[in-house]
């Protein structure tokens, strides 16, 4: 929040973007404590004087293109789903993205709009 305040100071007409992911609570209400948080961050980051602010909610993201895991065990589990995350971005965008897809989605709503703030898993992936 420090940062993007400090943006927002600077130069109002930037387009903020942020990843949260899915099961952010917007209502600041919910019994898990880390999608409060979230949602208390997401709400305070789209009062800021940004030309624009987007929040993106990706449920779960294939890492592509060489992006690797610091975490050993996590990089292992990557590789041995990897056929399977392939699958399940075709038959579940709703609950799987990938690196690329989202990478492209916030440069093009940064650069373009759009018309919700709030963007899950479908509105990434069919950006």
């Amino acid at each position: 929040m420090a940062a993007a305040t400090t943006l927002a100071k600077l130069n109002p007409s930037m387009v903020l973007t942020y990843v949260t992911g899915r099961g952010t609570d917007s209502s600041e209400s919910g019994s898990l404590m880390w999608a409060r948080i979230k949602g208390k961050t997401e709400n305070d980051l789209l009062k800021l004087p940004f030309k624009a602010a987007y929040m993106f909610r990706p449920a779960a993201i294939q890492p592509l293109h060489g992006v690797r895991s610091k975490t050993g065990w996590v990089q292992a589990i990557y590789v041995a789903t990897a056929p399977f995350l392939t699958f399940l971005n075709r038959v579940a965008p709703k609950y799987m993205t990938t690196s690329a897809q989202l990478g492209r989605a916030m440069i093009k709503v940064a650069r373009e709009g759009h018309p919700k703030p709030v963007l899950e898993s479908e509105d990434i992936n069919r950006l």
